[in-house]
């Protein structure tokens, strides 16, 4: 399987606000070196690196303002004279006014932030604007004959939704991708996200798209990271509806419980017929995760490769969470090689 991959992923690193305490962010660059070194080791395939895109294919996935906030927010910090990581200072919440984009840094910020976990750093926007430029290349190489390819992409994107970031998440990779797919073609793509944390960006996208069926197997939000979406209620408005489809799970889910859900989205998958699936692949499902609550096994991920190559598509993985680093190449190639020992 062909690989996509920049070290330009190593621009960025910062701190977040978590448990109450300011510490380096647990999204470190260690993630994505673990998982490509584990590539080389098991001789996957090619690794490339990324071909360049202009930031107007981000569109329509994000707004133009919201690219625009991305790509300048670093040097509206520096402009009023600070010079550590940027992190938002207050929310537009409840009766808040959410309409009007602030002019002040310390404004915007908190517009397009749903969380403290997206630091703004110096080398930020190169290091998310190489991880989405992965994924195009990844859709693009599948125009060119690639059956299937991973975008090995750091920061991860399913968090980040068409007007603000969050979880690590800045550009939604997996939406651009399916964007991509849209853009070249094809009528029908699937995007099925098999991260531990619902992918609230990527619904909130295509909420009320039927071109894009957007599936995930997540931990329960009563319960679980981002708190606020991710229930099975939420099917979809407007002419998505009946094309969202979520499994949230209860903490210590093991693969008795996951590998039937997932059996069951595979279905849905292979019903839809789409002309591409993309994958938003977390392995933070893992039973070591740091920040997680499932019990999956290093096994259990060549199952989930097994599975999805069941569904017989085209598809294009592309890179979320996964946090304990020692493991998390392992179980990401596992994926990987369960899928391309079916395809």
């Amino acid at each position: 399987m062909l690989t996509i991959y920049s070290d330009k992923h190593r621009l960025h690193h910062g701190t977040e606000l978590k448990d109450g305490v300011l510490k380096p962010s647990v999204e470190m660059p260690r993630r994505a070196d673990t998982v490509l070194a584990r590539i080389r080791a098991v001789g996957l395939g090619a690794v490339v690196g990324p071909s360049d895109f202009p930031s107007s294919l981000y569109s329509p996935v994000h707004s133009p303002r919201y690219i625009r906030f991305l790509e300048n927010a670093w040097a509206d910090w520096l402009a009023v004279g600070r010079t550590h990581d940027a992190l938002p200072l207050i929310w537009p919440v409840r009766d808040l006014r959410a309409d009007i984009e602030p002019e002040h840094i310390d404004g915007k910020l908190g517009f397009y932030a749903m969380d403290a976990g997206v630091p703004i750093t110096a080398g930020t926007w190169e290091a998310v604007r190489s991880s989405a430029n992965l994924a195009l290349t990844g859709v693009r190489a599948m125009a060119d004959g690639a059956p299937s390819a991973f975008a090995l992409c750091r920061p991860p994107g399913h968090h980040a939704a068409a007007e603000y970031m969050g979880g690590y998440c800045y550009l939604n990779n997996a939406a651009i991708a399916a964007q991509g797919f849209i853009r070249q073609g094809a009528q029908r793509v699937a995007v099925i996200d098999v991260d531990y944390h619902h992918g609230n960006g990527t619904q909130s996208i295509f909420y009320e798209r039927a071109d894009v069926l957007f599936v995930s197997l997540h931990g329960d939000p009563k319960n679980s990271y981002p708190y606020f979406l991710g229930r099975a209620d939420e099917r979809g408005g407007g002419a998505g509806t009946g094309f969202n489809h979520n499994y949230p799970l209860p903490h210590g889910t093991a693969w008795d419980t996951y590998g039937g859900a997932l059996a069951d989205a595979c279905a849905r998958l292979a019903a839809y017929a789409p002309d591409a699936i993309v994958v938003s692949l977390g392995v933070d499902t893992f039973k070591d995760d740091p920040i997680s609550q499932f019990k999956l096994e290093s096994d259990d991920y060549l199952r989930i490769g097994e599975m999805l190559a069941g569904v017989g598509r085209p598809t294009l993985f592309v890179m979320e969470g996964g946090y304990m680093v020692d493991d998390i190449g392992v179980n990401a190639v596992n994926v990987l090689q369960g899928y391309e020992g079916c395809r």
